[in-house]
């Protein structure tokens, strides 16, 4: 009598399981895949708070000790932000970092009224509207 071995025995054709673990996986969000978004923005934050360094260092004394500690946190803030934009880079299209860039003058706008009493006009708030919807419609994927 011969006896069949485990490697003899018919296997399943896998496309069915193959079909069912991919049902699974495309229903899991990716914890890390909103991760380069909530970076790209962080760093865009910060890179707005280089501007207001720079407004405030501009205000000092040329060669003076609160000038350089303004400058010195623009050059930290810039050195910093170069770091995490090479992480982004690498994790997003071009297209999609270089878009959302376009955020910083909404920041700008929420910084000079904030903290130096700038006023937002509605030419402003609707220049702002604008670059906000070109970069959802950069960033949003219609080729799909």
């Amino acid at each position: 009598m011969s006896e069949k071995s485990p490697d003899m025995e018919p296997k399943a054709s896998g496309g069915q399981e193959d079909a069912a673990k991919l049902a699974t996986a495309s229903k899991t969000v990716k914890p890390r895949s909103w991760l380069p978004f909530l970076m790209l923005h962080g760093i865009l934050l910060l890179y707005s708070v280089a501007g207001i360094l720079s407004k405030t260092a501009s205000g000092f004394d040329f060669i003076s000790l609160p000038f350089f500690i303004s400058y010195g946190g623009v050059l930290l803030i810039l050195l910093v932000y170069a770091v995490i934009w090479q992480w982004v880079l690498k994790s997003l299209p071009l297209s999609v970092a270089y878009a959302n860039k376009g955020i910083t003058i909404v920041w700008g706008m929420i910084w000079g009224h904030l903290l130096f009493n700038e006023t937002i006009s509605i030419t402003m708030l609707i220049g702002a509207a604008i670059v906000f919807a070109g970069v959802v419609l950069v960033v949003t994927d219609s080729g799909k």
